[in-house]
């Protein structure tokens, strides 16, 4: 896989990314070192992260998966080297008093969060922190609507910015992102990064997938002509473009019952647990299918193959996972698959917003 730059930074990353939110929920400590020795050893050199992962975010498991990424950078002292680091500050605190006190997302927050991750990574230096998701008031995580009268900003975009240049100053940061944005919000960081000297967004980490492509109405123009990168998170939609649930349902008696959308409630009652996101991926499925392929290898070849993608996320809980995963890079979907493709989403739009 030739290497992919982020944005302006001087960050090169293969085009596949690790996500590593399954680590301390579903994932043993053990299968998790397993799965990162093997994604080293295929050449990916790109690794994402949160604070507040595990997931589904529980008290008894914030911070696991970083402290699970960092014991294993103490046993493998090269591998730190060799990996481009993401992790992310949480937003404002969503019914997890456990991630910090208050509602919002101060500077202070923001700083004693980054030690915090150092601390449990193991390292001396992230190079890319990330807003997990905006501290003011978007639609977001399946939200359809945005509603001016439930803003509740405490700490501006540009007083973010200055936190997050502090922590470049200090040399606890090497570049910034966002995730879960708008195209507002790309526009009004680059905004004030420019206007003010502050560090400028190389990325944003946003849901994109066949079920999900809201990015293509908006938001992708504006990361384009800004020069800032995309991560695609979910492109196997929880599951729901494996094929795994197309005659179970996500929530029926014969649902595999150790898969994430099957075992979590929360994650149900967010966009991936609608009956038109599972009825839309049965006819992505089966377009795959008709064309000589698997599910997963149609949905990932979708989000490796688009322009707006710099660096594709895949979740998963196994080598085996890890491995198909890997191995569908390099599949080409034809102009009449893709067609098909396209008179899918004419037909069902975004479900899964």
């Amino acid at each position: 896989m030739q290497q992919v730059q982020l944005g302006q930074s001087d960050l090169r990353v293969t085009p596949i990314c690790l996500g590593t939110m399954t680590f301390g929920e579903q994932v043993a400590e053990a299968t998790a070192h397993a799965i990162l020795d093997r994604s080293l050893a295929r050449g990916v050199n790109f690794i994402d992260t949160a604070e507040m992962y595990a997931v589904p975010a529980r008290k008894e498991t914030f911070g696991a998966t970083e402290t699970i990424i960092g014991n294993w950078f103490a046993k493998n002292p090269g591998a730190r080297d060799k990996l481009v680091l993401a992790t992310k500050v949480a937003g404002p605190s969503r019914g997890m008093p456990w991630v910090r006190e208050g509602a919002g997302m101060t500077a202070a927050d923001i700083q004693a969060s980054c030690d915090a991750s150092l601390k449990r990574l193991q390292t001396d230096v992230i190079d890319l922190y990330q807003i997990h998701w905006p501290e003011r008031n978007v639609p977001m995580f399946g939200q359809l609507y945005y509603d001016p009268s439930q803003e509740r900003t405490q700490t501006s975009i540009h007083e973010q910015l200055e936190a997050l240049g502090s922590l470049v100053k200090q040399g606890k940061v090497r570049y910034i992102g966002l995730s879960n944005e708008t195209p507002y919000g790309v526009h009004e960081f680059v905004r004030l990064a420019e206007q003010h000297n502050l560090p400028r967004i190389a990325t944003v980490q946003n849901v994109y997938c066949l079920v999900s492509r809201a990015l293509e109405n908006g938001l992708d123009e504006s990361m384009h002509r800004l020069g800032v990168s995309l991560l695609a998170y979910s492109p196997l939609a929880f599951g729901l473009l494996t094929g795994k649930y197309d005659q179970s349902g996500t929530d029926g008696p014969d649902a595999p019952k150790e898969a994430r959308i099957a075992k979590f409630e929360s994650v149900r009652k967010q966009r991936w647990g609608r009956p038109e996101g599972l009825a839309a991926a049965r006819r992505y499925n089966q377009l795959a299918r008709d064309n000589g392929l698997t599910p997963t290898q149609m949905a990932l070849a979708f989000c490796y193959t688009k322009w707006q993608v710099a660096s594709t996320i895949i979740g998963v809980t196994s080598v085996a996972q890890l491995e198909e995963d890997l191995d569908a890079w390099g599949t080409q979907l034809s102009p009449e698959l893709l067609k098909a493709i396209d008179k899918v989403r004419w037909d069902i739009r975004d479900p899964a917003l």
